[in-house]
């Protein structure tokens, strides 16, 4: 790593680029750490015990059938541990924590990034301390509780609790991994874009449709595409086509330039609560990653999430969650409004799959909470490593 760059608001670590930083060799099976020369891994074993990345990419022959995309591709995130692509973010933070001592992590999220965060602490041997909203599905605070997190219930919402966590980190010294406030969580998702291009037979793909939440998944691709050119090894980016909810799309509509106000966004009332969120915290730079390249955004419904589920599961045999879905419900959506072309060659990120938990959540490991006063009260009053 050679320094950093901010563009559109969002920090940017750099390297010496060059062809020499990413391996010559075609493995039949890697890990996201093969791309440790673009990443802020220093010299040194990477202690992070679990297997992470080398997703495969899928063809799909019944779902290109169906779809009529016979260059359709599949990135099937949900063979990482924990189901989801938050897990390689998870593992470059408490890597980055290992190499420096720190022995508690902490995150807010919607649900995914939470469970990552906890079983990869778990597995690593750090506390995870993690804040949701009222509405994080029970299921997930229970497979957060079972990893042996620390669950923190924020009555003010997904960007209270988000504000909360930021604030825990700075004050008590914890790993910060809240998606797009670390700029290592971007560093890791952008390996997604590299083992694409391998996996394509370093090819760069026309199209890659992404669900969008906060915005690190399809920035994380913007920067992995644009670095693959500025390495030498790739011509141009793909188009990107992010995907959002219709009941909770506020970067779709700054993108159409009609802003929603609050009372037009309802994060509660979508099944993709993956991709509910009010307040993207690197949205102005999703919109300058889908702007340079003429990529595009869309909205899809509830329906169309619905039917994308089964349709993975009946025609590619992948099981997705809602948000997971939401890049095929929106490759419909962008094909029939001329966004994209059905020749063309596009990757569909499949970002998670539904999580079932073998029981109920721990109360004595979930408390809800305000202020960062309750929380050190509660880390004080028992809470242990």
């Amino acid at each position: 790593m050679t320094g950093s760059a901010v563009v559109a608001g969002c920090e940017w670590l750099e390297y010496d680029y060059g062809p020499a930083l990413v391996p010559q060799d075609r493995p039949a099976s890697f890990t996201m750490w093969r791309y440790r020369d673009l990443l802020p891994v220093p010299d040194g074993p990477v202690r992070y015990p679990l297997p992470i990345g080398g997703t495969p990419l899928l063809p799909a022959p019944a779902l290109r059938q169906e779809t009529g995309t016979p260059r359709l591709w599949i990135k099937d995130e949900t063979r990482n541990p924990t189901t989801s692509n938050k897990d390689r973010a998870t593992a470059l933070v408490i890597e980055d924590g290992l190499r420096r001592g720190i022995d508690t992590i902490t995150t807010a999220s919607t649900g995914n990034a939470a469970v990552s965060t906890a079983f990869g602490a778990a597995a690593a041997g750090l506390r995870a301390v993690i804040f949701v909203s009222l509405g994080c599905r029970p299921e997930k605070i229970a497979m957060m509780t079972q990893a042996g997190a620390w669950v923190f219930q924020v009555p003010a919402g997904y960007a209270a609790a988000t504000d909360l966590s930021r604030d825990a980190a700075q004050a008590f010294g914890w790993l910060d991994r809240n998606t797009g406030a670390n700029p290592v969580t971007l560093e890791a998702k952008k390996t997604v874009a590299f083992e694409v291009w391998e996996q394509l037979g370093r090819v760069i793909p026309d199209v890659v449709v992404a669900p969008v939440g906060d915005g690190p998944t399809l920035v994380a691709l913007d920067k992995g595409f644009d670095e693959l050119v500025r390495c030498g090894l790739a011509p141009r980016r793909p188009r990107l086509v992010g995907v959002q909810a219709e009941h909770c799309q506020p970067l779709v509509r700054a993108w159409l330039g009609t802003p929603a106000g609050p009372a037009e966004l309802d994060p509660a009332a979508t099944a993709a609560d993956g991709i509910a969120v009010l307040r993207p915290a690197i949205g102005d730079a999703v919109l300058d990653a889908v702007r340079r390249d003429d990529g595009a955004m869309v909205a899809v419904s509830e329906d169309s999430l619905a039917a994308a589920v089964g349709t993975l599961a009946r025609r590619a045999g992948v099981g997705a969650e809602p948000a997971g879905a939401a890049a095929l419900a929106g490759l419909e959506i962008a094909v029939a409004q001329g966004m994209v072309d059905r020749s063309e060659t596009v990757v569909l990120l499949v970002t998670g799959r539904g999580k079932a938990a073998a029981g109920p959540a721990d109360p004595h490991r979930v408390a809800v909470v305000e202020s960062l006063d309750e929380v050190e009260r509660v880390l004080a009053g028992g809470m242990d490593r």
